[in-house]
């Protein structure tokens, strides 16, 4: 049982290299929001998460973005990248 303890540090972690090209990605993504090109924006940012989630699912392991389970992380990122599409379409129905 020792020897299954949850890791807790950087090292078992993603690659910081690959994190930080997200964190970039995420930051011109906001500043496209934040000068008005919303539609661009919202699909930057989901098709960096659904990229990132796949990457996880095909890569496993060995991927360069981990956060928790290989499971965890592909439903999370495809659901946020889903939900961020339909959540931004539905609101331009209403308008």
């Amino acid at each position: 049982m020792a020897d299954k303890h949850p890791y807790v540090s950087e090292a078992h972690e993603g690659k910081p290299v690959f994190e930080w090209g997200v964190l970039i990605v995420v930051v011109i993504s906001a500043i496209l929001a934040a000068l008005g090109y919303t539609m661009a924006a919202t699909a930057i940012f989901a098709a960096t998460a659904i990229i990132t989630s796949l990457i996880r699912l095909i890569l496993k392991d060995r991927s360069p973005w981990k956060i928790r389970s290989v499971g965890f992380d592909t439903f999370i990122g495809i659901a946020l990248g889903i939900g961020l599409l339909v959540v931004y379409f539905s609101i331009q129905l209403l308008i």
